[in-house]
C-alpha cells in the first residue's frame, strides 16, 4: 500500500515538475529529483 502511494506521489511530482520547467537542463534536474524520490521510497 505504501509503495503504491509513494509511486503515485512521485509520478504527480514529476508531472508538476516537468510542467514547471522551462529548459532542457531543468527537465534533466526534475527527472533526476523524481528518480531520487522513487529510489528513496523503494528503499523504505
Amino acid at each position: 500500500m505504501f509503495k503504491k502511494v509513494a509511486s503515485t506521489l512521485a509520478a504527480v511530482a514529476m508531472v508538476l515538475g516537468l510542467a514547471a520547467c522551462n529548459t532542457v537542463q531543468g527537465v534533466g534536474k526534475d527527472v533526476q529529483k523524481a528518480g531520487s524520490a522513487v529510489e528513496g521510497a523503494a528503499k523504505k
